[in-house]
C-alpha cells in the first residue's frame, strides 16, 4: 500500500492507521530527515527480523537503531548518560545524527549485539516523530539502500513503492527523499567520537 501523507501537517487519521499496523507486527518504508528507511515496532520480534532479512543484516552484529521522540525516552534504553552526553545529544537534536550508545537490560534480546551498544536518533521530521509519538515507544529504523551505482539511496517514493510494495506492509510517501545519510557519533566510550560525517554538521 503506498500511503500519502503531508510533509507539513501529517494527518492524524493516517498517523493512527500507520501506528496500528505497527502495533500488530508489520513492516512499513517511511520518510526521515536524512534517507527513506524500512521501520517496524521495537517490541516485535517478527517484524525486526523480517527488516533486518530485507537490509541482509544479522541482529546480533549490527548496530540497530531506534527513532525516539526525545532524550528522555533515549534514556530508557541506555545505559546511565553521563552529564557530558546528555549535553552533546540535546545540543545536536533533533537532527539526521545516529549516536551510538550503550545499551541497557530494557532493550530486547534481538537488539543486543556483542558490543552492547544500540544506535538512537531523534528526527526531525514530521511524519517520522508523529508516528514515534503515536507508538509511545521508539520505532526501529534501517535506511534504504539503492544497488544503482549512482544513488546510494531511494528518494523517489513511487520508485519504492513499485519496488517493495510486496515486501512491506505500508510505503509512506512522505515528498522525495535525501540521499546522504545520517551523521553517526559514537559515545559510548570515555571520548565522544565521530564515526560518519554525514547530512549535518554536528555541534561540538
Amino acid at each position: 500500500m503506498l500511503l500519502n501523507i503531508n510533509q507539513e501537517n501529517p494527518d492524524a487519521r493516517k498517523i493512527k492507521q500507520v501506528v496500528a499496523m505497527l502495533k500488530s507486527g508489520g513492516t512499513m518504508i517511511y520518510p526521515t530527515d536524512s534517507v527513506y528507511g524500512f521501520g517496524c515496532d521495537m517490541m516485535q520480534p517478527k517484524a525486526i527480523q523480517k527488516i533486518c532479512q530485507l537490509r541482509n543484516l544479522n541482529p546480533a552484529k549490527a548496530n540497530l537503531t531506534l527513532m525516539c521522540k526525545d532524550i528522555k525516552q533515549i534514556a530508557e534504553y541506555a545505559k546511565q548518560l553521563d552529564n557530558v552526553v546528555f549535553r552533546f545529544i540535546k545540543q545536536n537534536t533533533p537532527a539526521p545524527i545516529t549516536f551510538i550508545l550503550n545499551s541497557n537490560n530494557k532493550v530486547p534480546k534481538l537488539f543486543k549485539n556483542k558490543k552492547r551498544t544500540i544506535g538512537v536518533r531523534i528526527p526531525d521530521n514530521n511524519i517520522a516523530m508523529a508516528i514515534i509519538e503515536e507508538m509511545d515507544n521508539p520505532i526501529l529504523s534501517l535506511s534504504l539502500k539503492n544497488e544503482d551505482e549512482i544513488l546510494e539511496y531511494f528518494t523517489d517514493p513511487y520508485e519504492i513503492h513499485e519496488d517493495f510494495e510486496k515486501l512491506v506492509d505500508v510505503v509512506i510517501d512522505g515528498g522525495f527523499g535525501g540521499n546522504q545519510p545520517s551523521a553517526v557519533i559514537d559515545c559510548s566510550q570515555s571520548e565522544i567520537e565521530i564515526i560518519r560525517e554525514g547530512a549535518i554538521a554536528v555541534v561540538q
